[in-house]
């Protein structure tokens, strides 16, 4: 056996696997306003990218110190999302899905234009939040931000994990999201907790958004980011949490081991084909709820 091609398998493997828990991040985004709000947020990709370039300008152009310049966007990234919740999303409770749906692709459209409107269509480098130093194990080459950006992922995502679990917010947030008629008559203010829901997926898709511009480049294409989480949360299960971490490491390995034995292009083939294919055996996703409907 090849040794070479045995290091070379182990370092796209490894580098695909810490990639995911970056993935995993955008596909958190999209499984908690779902689960509460029943709504698939189109929105998420251009959240993710506003959250950087406002890292970006309290960062560079106003000379910010990393952390909190990283705070501050994450602040302002929550300020917005009650902003959204107010004035766009409640006034449209209790109508069909679609409106909802098409309200997000609405505002997915306006931060996409404001961004472009305010810092162009130009790349631009952003300082690192987290050390580069690469990781040298043998003959196995680690980028240094694939693993500090997996080490954020997997610490949020754990904490994420603990929340719902045990806290009484994340115990309230997951009734509601379960059967929000009950929830009501135990209580619960369901308008809370889904406007909390819509600044926890804004606050993760912020945190994805940074990690992600900190590790490449900034520029409105990081909105498109988003939609590899489309086959994440797909193949997981819109509603699974659990689902979105597993499929997130799959479509990282996925990912990475095309890109480096197939060319950068088939990155973007190889994965949805996988999925597909799962999806024709399992069309509610690995962990998914089944949902049947009685006609």
């Amino acid at each position: 056996m090849d040794m070479a091609r045995v290091y070379e398998f182990i370092e796209f493997s490894t580098i695909g696997l810490l990639s995911g828990g970056v993935l995993a991040l955008v596909a958190l985004s999209f499984v908690l306003v779902y689960k509460g709000t029943g709504v698939v947020n189109f929105a998420v990709g251009e959240v993710m990218m506003l959250g950087a370039y406002l890292y970006y300008a309290a960062h560079v152009t106003f000379g910010l110190a990393p952390v909190p310049a990283f705070v501050l966007s994450l602040a302002a990234i929550a300020v917005l999302a009650v902003l959204v919740e107010r004035m766009v999303l409640r006034p449209l409770s209790g109508q069909p899905t679609v409106s909802v749906l098409m309200a997000t692709i609405g505002m997915a459209s306006i931060v996409h234009g404001t961004v472009e409107a305010i810092w162009g269509g130009d790349t631009f480098t952003v300082p690192p939040l987290l050390p580069r130093m690469p990781l040298n194990l043998g003959e196995v080459l680690i980028p240094g931000t694939a693993i500090g950006n997996f080490a954020v992922a997997a610490v949020l995502i754990g904490a994420f994990i603990a929340f719902f679990r045990y806290s009484k917010t994340g115990i309230a947030l997951r009734a509601t999201a379960s059967d929000p008629v009950t929830a009501a008559t135990m209580g619960i203010d369901i308008r809370h907790a889904q406007r909390l829901t819509w600044i926890l997926s804004s606050l993760v898709g912020t945190v994805a958004g940074v990690l992600i511009a900190t590790s490449a480049n900034l520029s409105p294409l990081l909105a498109s980011t988003a939609l590899a989480a489309f086959a994440v949360i797909i193949l997981g299960g819109l509603d699974s949490i659990v689902g979105a971490i597993v499929a997130s490491l799959i479509v990282g390995w996925l990912d990475a081991v095309a890109a480096g034995y197939l060319g950068g292009k088939a990155r973007d083939l190889v994965p949805y084909v996988v999925v597909l294919a799962i999806l024709v055996m399992r069309p509610h996703g690995i962990f998914g709820t089944r949902s049947i409907e009685r006609l």
